[in-house]
């Protein structure tokens, strides 16, 4: 047992005591079935596990690991008295006398799948737990607490990611208005590729290489130019780009931003009109959340997206806004806080201090174009923090 391992169980105990009425909360996995019972407990990704896990941890009493007999260090990090299994129903039987007295416990479920990041243990493995006579509630608030929750160095790598990456955004549209000066051809991979090396210059690390779309390409939210046949970018052409990054320290969180730009010195109006859609959906549902937090009222993720989402219906461009208003941001560039959403799920965590999320909606035309505009946002315990500056408040005219 390491102290470090200590004392995560310690706090998770404590928040168990002090905001739910929760008797506990049981971690499950079986070979890697659910990466959170890893993240929440700071598990070693390497950890050779190759049967069924369980970590019971009561809101009060010592915790208990269950572990087959040939794998009985499995858990060795973390503090708990060990008991072993070997066939199903033994298996079974010490499940049962280790969560006796237990009513309601957290698990890593979703009901009705509502919120499918969280929805790591199966439902045969719910079902086992009900047959105890032991309710089943979701852990979603409690991974928030342990996954989403940033620290000051985490807010820090944060910070220096956003600020690198909103030069990168300034250094791609000169990098078009370059080529263009210099009749030099540049497609859509070309700028993807380059966004990548200056991502790469800055010292930042990225999942998956940044979107360059152009035309009716940034109408597909997530395109990505291939190496060969990828459209050329010329004077006309409305140009999103969407990069996202983060410092290569371990425990750094991501940065992710959208934006807009069109080869000429002005923006016909048609574009304009929708970016100006677009922007205030964006203002009003960071503008909304200020306000809520401001109060001390912090609101679901589902009602951004409402707010988000109403000023764009009310444009009749409501079929048009085919995602979530955003999503949660943390050592994943899509983390496992609330999302700002009541589309693709109904999100009903609320938002929590210290932690970050983008808003990004957007408006897509299919065969002409897109318009999206992401920003993140960190809320403190009174206020928000606006990644991203300056923001963008009309589409870049390239060649200006």
């Amino acid at each position: 047992m390491s102290l470090a391992h200590h004392q995560r169980v310690t706090e998770i105990q404590r928040i168990l005591r002090e905001t739910t009425d929760l008797d506990g909360w049981l971690f499950y996995d079986f070979r890697r079935s659910d990466p959170l019972a890893y993240r929440v407990l700071c598990l070693p990704a390497d950890l050779h596990s190759t049967r069924r896990w369980y970590y019971w941890l009561p809101a009060f009493g010592p915790p208990v690991k269950l572990l087959h007999r040939i794998e009985p260090h499995t858990l060795a990090l973390l503090p708990g008295e060990c008991r072993c299994y070997v066939s199903w129903s033994e298996q079974h039987d010490r499940l049962q006398g280790m969560l006796s007295g237990a009513k309601r416990v957290a698990m890593q479920y979703s009901p009705m799948n509502a919120i499918p990041y969280i929805a790591r243990v199966d439902a045969g493995t719910i079902e086992l737990i009900r047959s105890f006579h032991v309710d089943v509630a979701s852990s979603a608030d409690l991974v928030q607490r342990f996954e989403a929750v940033w620290d000051e160095r985490q807010l820090a790598s944060h910070r220096d990611a956003a600020e690198a990456l909103r030069r990168i955004v300034d250094e791609a549209f000169r990098h078009v208005r370059n080529a263009q000066a210099h009749r030099t051809e540049l497609t859509e991979y070309d700028l993807q590729q380059f966004i990548l090396s200056r991502i790469h210059a800055y010292g930042l690390i990225t999942s998956h290489p940044p979107i360059a779309a152009i035309d009716d390409h940034s109408a597909d939210p997530h395109y990505s130019p291939p190496r060969e046949g990828s459209s050329v970018i010329r004077a006309g052409s409305l140009v999103l780009v969407d990069l996202w990054a983060k410092r290569p320290e371990a425990g750094s969180v991501y940065a992710d931003m959208t934006w807009t730009g069109y080869v000429a010195e002005t923006v016909p109006g048609r574009y304009r009109d929708v970016f100006e859609i677009v922007r205030a959906a964006r203002d009003t549902a960071v503008s909304f959340v200020r306000t809520r937090v401001a109060s001390e009222d912090l609101p679901c993720g589902w009602e951004v997206d409402d707010v988000c989402r109403g000023v764009i219906e009310r444009a009749g461009f409501g079929d048009r806004f085919l995602h979530r208003t955003g999503h949660s941001i943390g050592e994943d560039v899509h983390g496992n806080g609330a999302n700002i959403d009541n589309l693709e799920t109904r999100d009903a965590r609320r938002l929590l201090p210290r932690t970050c999320f983008s808003i990004e909606p957007g408006i897509y035309l299919p065969g002409e174009f897109g318009i999206r505009s992401e920003l993140d946002v960190y809320v403190t315990e009174r206020s928000l923090e606006i990644f991203g500056q300056p923001l963008q408040t009309e589409i870049v005219p390239i060649l200006a």
